[in-house]
C-alpha cells in the first residue's frame, strides 16, 4: 500500500530553520514526482516546492524561494524539503503528495493522487 508519512514540523522562532521528510513506503520513488505543500488557518492549501525525482528538476513558489530547498535520496526512498529563515506566515500544515510521473515538477496540487497526513509547522517568538 502506498504510504507518504511527514515528519519534522515543530515550533520554531522567527529566522530559525526546519528540515521536513517525507517517507514514501510501497512504492519507489524513481517514477514519481514529489510536491509539498502547505495549509494555513482559514487559507487555501497551496504548492510550496516540487520535484521530479527522476529528472531532479524543482519548482518553487515565489515566497519561499531562495529561503527553502527541496531534496531526495532515493536510497532512503526520502524526499527533504529545508526551511531556512522561517516566517510566521510560513505557519501552516506541511503536506507531501506524490504523483505517477516522470518528467513533471509542477506545484498544481489537483494533479496529486497520493498524500501523506501533515506535520504543523509554527514560527512564533
Amino acid at each position: 500500500q502506498l504510504q507518504l508519512v511527514e515528519s519534522g514540523g515543530g515550533l520554531v522562532q522567527p529566522g530559525g530553520s526546519l528540515r521536513l521528510s517525507c517517507a514514501a513506503s510501497g512504492f519507489t520513488l524513481n517514477s514519481y514526482a514529489i510536491g509539498w505543500f502547505r495549509q494555513a488557518p482559514g487559507k487555501e492549501r497551496e504548492g510550496v516546492s516540487c520535484i521530479s525525482i527522476s529528472t531532479g528538476s524543482t519548482n518553487y513558489a515565489d515566497n519561499v524561494k531562495g529561503r527553502f530547498t527541496i531534496s531526495r535520496n532515493n536510497a532512503k526512498n526520502t524526499v527533504y524539503l529545508q526551511m531556512n529563515s522561517l516566517k510566521p506566515e510560513d505557519t501552516a500544515v506541511y503536506y507531501c503528495a506524490a504523483i505517477s510521473r516522470t518528467m513533471f515538477w509542477s506545484c498544481d496540487l489537483e494533479k496529486y493522487d497520493y498524500w501523506g497526513q501533515g506535520t504543523q509547522v509554527t514560527v512564533s517568538s
